[in-house]
């Protein structure tokens, strides 16, 4: 597949959160023209992108297919926001970043890890291990971090302004290179048909466990964003990232059945999600009525996903 045949295939699968996130933009340049203007930018990338963290990591596990999902991504983004600044800087004075940014890393990808023998060695059904995980880091973090605490050292709240951009960046450069190995071609196969792939000599429960270790990192790094946004610790904030980040990878055109979209697509649904939250913050909306557009919008993504892969099912019949 060409470079160009593939940058088409993504504007068909991510066509709708595409043309959603030009009408919200409009929107927003309308309603708060200082807010959107150039000078506002670092400032708005750092308040979007622990939302965009977390849809780009949880995208890889949905790549892989066979109901593959990690719900535990928004408390392991407050989990390792917690131990960064309370078990790390606060308690054992380590502000540097070069043993923070290595550890916030290391504790995704070690619950990666469990998660992936969860749902892969151990065949339980990925929500439910997910489910599992969430519930306990929900609960060690309130152990660790019982109220919000502070602050965060100063060159990670560098990350939430002008330098918000970077964190971003990291992630995209990473999934650029994991692009290029063999491996990527065997995830977004076992996606599309699993049953296939391992007919082929491909090692499945290999290349899923790898994607939700992927996950766990891209989530590290996505914690490390939301310490940045909030410049403290909180210990219930995290939480709140998991079922959005759900719907910002739907909304992209990422199947929920694996196997088709990518993380473009999925940073783009988590801008419409922000762009949407701006809109009807302007309009003064309540929580309530913004977890009803959440849903709705996943139910829509969802159904619009439906219709597009059974049309691409009957031209290939």
């Amino acid at each position: 597949m060409t470079f160009s045949s593939k940058i088409a295939n993504a504007l068909r699968s991510g066509g709708f959160a595409l043309v959603l996130l030009v009408v919200l933009l409009v929107f927003n340049l309308f309603l708060n023209p200082a807010r959107f203007a150039p000078a506002a930018w670092g400032t708005l990338i750092g308040l979007a992108a622990p939302l965009i963290g977390a849809a780009l990591a949880s995208a890889p596990v949905i790549l892989a297919g066979r109901g593959g999902i990690d719900i535990s991504v928004g408390p392991l983004m407050g989990f390792v926001n917690a131990i960064v600044i309370q078990a790390l800087f606060l308690s054992s004075g380590i502000g540097s970043p070069f043993i923070l940014i290595p550890a916030a890393l290391a504790i995704g990808a070690a619950i990666g890890a469990i998660n992936g023998f969860m749902a892969t060695v151990i065949r339980i059904q990925p929500i439910v291990a997910t489910l599992g995980t969430y519930l306990i880091l929900t609960g060690v973090t309130l152990v660790i971090l019982p109220a919000p605490v502070g602050p965060a050292p100063d060159w990670l709240k560098t990350l939430s302004g002008t330098y918000s951009i970077v964190p971003l960046l990291a992630i995209a450069v990473a999934w650029w290179a994991i692009r290029r190995l063999p491996y990527y071609d065997l995830l977004m196969a076992i996606g599309s048909d699993d049953r296939a792939a391992y007919t082929a000599g491909v090692d499945v429960t290999r290349v899923r466990f790898v994607a939700y270790v992927i996950t766990g990192v891209f989530a590290g790094i996505a914690g490390l964003m939301l310490t940045a946004l909030i410049g403290s610790a909180d210990p219930n904030i995290g939480q709140t990232y998991t079922l959005i980040a759900v719907a910002a990878v739907a909304l992209g055109g990422v199947s929920l059945a694996g196997g088709r979209g990518g993380l473009t697509g999925a940073a783009i649904g988590a801008i419409d999600i922000f762009l949407l939250q701006s809109v009807l913050t302007s309009f003064n909306v309540s929580t309530y009525v913004l977890q009803i557009a959440y849903g709705a919008i996943l139910v829509v993504a969802v159904i619009l996903t439906a219709v597009q892969e059974r049309a691409v099912k009957g031209r290939a019949a």
